[in-house]
């Protein structure tokens, strides 16, 4: 199959199924506390078909393949007896959170998946993943997989180290201690201050090696602080905009072609990673079949699953800034002043929607998705 065929075909299984993964958590949690729920579609309207009825919700099949919906009884009347606007605040609080809790697990599990495959990163041990050609560290003989063991005699215990006396020599020569394989090797490097941002100083990806996880527990306790690791970086980001530690180019939004282009780039590289190649005369150690997609999947559940619990209007957590008052004050907002307020969300929501897809377009972001 043409990998971009396969990377389209992944793309919108993945997305249907990390929002279909939101919305069955919306709809167990209601079902638990016997909130009536009259349809739960599959896909986006409009319908295609009726699939079958359970108790009072119908279950349909629609013609848009991008995940799915809850039509909650009484969604935004508390007038109706048995719907979620009727419902006890808690109760309702529970359901508003099970979306983003349920693409929240799912991250866990991805990582879990991905982890018990790879290995748990070891943050003291830092390892190249690239090298520029005709950067500084090409200059010295850098290559990739190779671990920098001491920076002009000083033991290097992580990035933020390595990042930091780089950055302090600036223009001036660094001695590098490497190890690649068994050999350890002694080589020079000039970070140059003239070079751009986004090439780097010296001109190579640093990253992490990974160890064999020691067990089960060892994997699911790393999956669960690598989750929440994520989930903090994805509030904190406008926050490094404004500081500037982030690009506009980096931070910038991206819609369905981006994310398209992001899964093709992901595909490509995994199926390469596995691509046996011609035997050499000469045979080289074989390369690790790479997760990048797996990696993806993740990050877009858990992006999803904290997106929705923003305080804006609309979305799950804008409804639950509205049922503080209630909450702890005993005070609802009157239904038709939160409607009208979720109505004008939904509304800014889409248009920033539109906007950031025509700009996919228009003015496509240009990154690579990978080392």
């Amino acid at each position: 199959m043409n990998t971009n065929l396969l990377a389209g075909v992944i793309f919108i299984v993945v997305f249907g199924i990390v929002i279909l993964v939101h919305e069955f958590g919306h709809f167990f949690v209601g079902r638990f506390f016997k909130v009536e729920i009259e349809e739960f579609g599959i896909g986006l309207p409009p319908k295609m078909i009726s699939l079958f009825r359970w108790k009072e919700t119908e279950f349909t099949f629609n013609w848009l393949p991008f995940g799915g919906f809850n039509r909650f009884k009484g969604e935004n009347n508390p007038e109706i007896k048995g719907g979620l606007a009727a419902a006890n605040p808690w109760v309702r609080l529970a359901v508003l959170l099970a979306g983003s809790t349920m693409n929240l697990l799912t991250g866990f599990i991805v990582y879990s998946i991905l982890f018990s495959q790879i290995g748990v990163p070891n943050f003291e041990v830092v390892q190249i993943f690239e090298v520029t050609p005709g950067s500084p560290a090409d200059q010295a003989g850098f290559l990739m997989d190779d671990v920098i063991l001491e920076i002009d005699g000083e033991t290097i215990n992580g990035e933020p180290q390595l990042r930091t006396l780089i950055f302090d020599n600036l223009d001036q020569p660094i001695n590098f201690t490497i190890q690649r394989g068994e050999e350890i090797i002694e080589t020079m490097a000039i970070p140059s201050s003239s070079r751009a941002a986004e090439e780097g100083a010296l001109g190579f990806v640093p990253g992490y090696a990974y160890n064999e996880s020691p067990s089960l527990l060892t994997t699911l306790s790393f999956s669960a602080e690598t989750t929440l690791f994520y989930a903090r970086e994805i509030l904190v980001f406008p926050a490094k905009i404004i500081r500037g530690s982030i690009s506009p180019e980096e931070g910038r939004f991206i819609g369905f072609k981006g994310i398209y282009n992001i899964f093709q780039q992901t595909v490509d590289a995994d199926i390469e990673s596995r691509t046996e190649e011609p035997a050499a005369a000469t045979p080289s150690p074989a390369t690790p079949p790479t997760f990048f997609t797996l990696n993806l999947i993740a990050t877009l559940t858990i992006t999803l699953g904290v997106f929705n619990l923003l305080p804006f209007p609309a979305l799950d957590g804008g409804r639950i800034f509205f049922l503080i008052p209630e909450l702890f004050f005993r005070k609802r907002v009157p239904a038709e002043f939160e409607n009208i307020i979720h109505g004008v969300g939904m509304m800014l929501l889409l248009g920033f929607m539109l906007y950031i897809n025509v700009m996919d377009f228009i003015n496509p972001a240009n990154f690579t998705a990978i080392p």
